[in-house]
């Protein structure tokens, strides 16, 4: 019997708990895993919209606006509303996310370090290719 899922969410199982324990240790209380996309995002592009995140991380717009809420809340990011145009409101990083950027770094690749750490490179692409054709 194939059990692709159950190992899959295993894995996912053991990645959050990494995560939980790993946020704790460097007092990132309130985070859980499910703010890592969104924070993820924000590293990479200055300021994003709900819908922008959203279809980035796929995520319904509720979902993610309860997530924002959530990170404004503990002040990792807050809203700003467009000066070019006040339709728009942004999602960006306040100081706390800014300077938290090096503790995510750091739990994400400890993270992959053992998630791959008995694996070869070779291994590892093989493993990472087949998933992508699933």
């Amino acid at each position: 019997m194939k059990n692709l899922l159950s190992l899959i969410s295993r894995i996912h199982e053991k990645g959050n708990r990494f995560i939980i324990d790993e946020l704790k240790k460097n007092g990132a209380i309130g985070l859980v895993p499910s703010h890592g996309d969104i924070l993820a995002c924000l590293y990479n592009q200055n300021r994003m919209t709900m819908k922008d995140i959203a279809a980035k991380i796929r995520r319904t717009k509720p979902t993610v606006t309860v997530l924002v809420d959530k990170l404004e809340k503990l002040g990792y990011l807050k809203r700003e509303i467009s000066q070019e145009d006040s339709r728009y409101t942004y999602i960006v990083l306040t100081k706390k996310g800014q300077d938290f950027m090096h503790i995510f770094e750091k739990i994400s690749k400890d993270l992959n370090n053992m998630l791959y750490k008995n694996l070869s490179e070779q291994e590892s692409n093989i493993l990472e290719s087949l998933l992508r054709k699933i």
